[in-house]
C-alpha cells in the first residue's frame, strides 16, 4: 500500500472537490471550512516534499503536522485522527493495522470533539469505516478489500447526515436549517477513505 500516493490523491480531490465542500458549509456553518482544508493540504505537500517520508508512519506525521497547524475547529480533529494513523500504521500497512490505528483515531475524535454517532459530525463517517477495518481484519481481509469495505461504509455515514440535526459544530447554531445538508467533515472522510481505493 503506498500510502504517499493515497494522500496525494486525497488532495487532489480536495482541489477539485474543495467548492463543494465551502458551499455546503456555507449552508450550515461559517463557509470556511472548503478553504482551510485545501490550506492544510497545501501544508501536506510541502510537508510530504521537504520530509520526503519512507514508511506509512512517516507520511501520515507528514500529515497530521500540517493539519494541527490549520485553522478552524476541525483542522486540529483531522490533525489528531491523522496522528494515530501515523502511530498505529508505522511501518506496516495490512487489514490489521488499519483496523487498529482507524479505531484509535475515531476514538481520539470522539474524545476530544465531544461527538458521536448521529450528531451530524465526521463522526459519522469516521466510526462506521473504523469498524468495517475491523470486520475486514477479523475475516484476514487483503488491505484492498478492507479499504474498499471502508470507503462505502464511510460514504454511506457521510450521506447520513443529511437528514440529521445537528448536535455539535457550527452546525448545531443553525438548527434546523442545517437539515438537508451533508456534513461537509464528514464527507472529507469518505473521500479520504475512497481515494485509498483509485
Amino acid at each position: 500500500m503506498d500510502t504517499r500516493a493515497w494522500i496525494e490523491r486525497f488532495a487532489a480531490v480536495i482541489d477539485e472537490r474543495g467548492a463543494e465542500l465551502t458551499e455546503l458549509d456555507r449552508r450550515a456553518g461559517d463557509g470556511d471550512y472548503g478553504t482551510n482544508l485545501r490550506s492544510a493540504l497545501a501544508k501536506v505537500r510541502a510537508n510530504l516534499a521537504a520530509d520526503d517520508p519512507r514508511t506509512a508512519g512517516e507520511v501520515f506525521t507528514a500529515v497530521s503536522n500540517a493539519f494541527l497547524h490549520t485553522g478552524g475547529t476541525s483542522g486540529p480533529l483531522f490533525g489528531m485522527w491523522f496522528r494515530e494513523f501515523a502511530k498505529g500504521l508505522g511501518d506496516e500497512v495490512s487489514a490489521g493495522s488499519l483496523a487498529r490505528a482507524a479505531g484509535e483515531a475515531e476514538a481520539t475524535v470522539r474524545r476530544l470533539g465531544g461527538a458521536e454517532v448521529g450528531h451530524k459530525t465526521m463522526v459519522d463517517a469516521m466510526v462506521p469505516a473504523a469498524e468495517a477495518l475491523a470486520a475486514a481484519a477479523e475475516r484476514n481481509a487483503d488491505v484492498e478489500t478492507a479499504l474498499k469495505e471502508a470507503a462505502a461504509a464511510a460514504d454511506a455515514g457521510a450521506r447520513s447526515t443529511e437528514e440529521l440535526l445537528a448536535k455539535r459544530g457550527r452546525a448545531s447554531y443553525v438548527g434546523e436549517h442545517a437539515r438537508g445538508v451533508t456534513d461537509p467533515g464528514a464527507l472529507t472522510v469518505a473521500w479520504f477513505f475512497e481515494a485509498a481505493t483509485k
